[in-house]
């Protein structure tokens, strides 16, 4: 059985084990050190690995230096994800969340660093990064291989940013 973008559906898509995950860097890379080895929801599981690894490694840095670490983390993920996805012969596999976490990092970079404000950009990442509304189904459609893995959540991501800048010109968050 075929989903409609012509991949395989879920219960035919390979199911990676840790030891075919952590054989390479490309691929613990996106799989995101293992975390888009748990169920249910991988990509949720993806992106608070990304939240833990800002609070401890990215969040007080220079803007210039987390500027320089998203794109070259972008750049990765577009290698380690075209790699991986095409060593499964799916190329925007369930368990592949680097691009998760490349793009909420992004998104919390931008927002305020409070606790609540931190956790509704996490809600709505999420909510746009799985009902993927317009242009973001677009370019999931369209853009192919590890760029395409990481551009539409990178979409999202924009998405969450917008809301979020709206929610603080109406002073939700200071």
């Amino acid at each position: 059985m075929r989903h409609s973008s012509g991949g395989p559906s879920s219960s035919e898509r390979p199911q990676p084990t840790p030891r075919w995950v952590f054989q390479n860097i490309g691929r613990i890379l996106a799989f995101g050190f293992g975390s888009g080895l748990l169920r249910p929801a991988p990509g949720t599981w993806g992106t608070l690995l990304a939240w833990l690894l800002w609070v401890l490694l990215l969040q007080g840095l220079p803007d210039a230096v987390i500027l320089a670490v998203l794109v070259a983390a972008f750049a990765a993920g577009c290698w380690a994800c075209e790699r991986t996805g095409r060593a499964l012969g799916v190329p925007d596999h369930g368990g592949m969340v680097w691009d998760e976490i490349v793009a909420f990092w992004l998104v919390l970079w931008l927002t305020p660093h409070s606790l609540a404000a931190q956790v509704v950009s996490f809600v709505l990442f999420r909510v746009f990064d799985i009902a993927k509304p317009q242009p973001v189904r677009y370019f999931d459609a369209r853009f192919k291989g590890g760029f395409g893995v990481m551009w539409d959540d990178i979409v999202s991501a924009a998405y969450s940013l917008l809301v979020m800048a709206i929610l603080v010109t109406f002073g939700v968050f200071a």
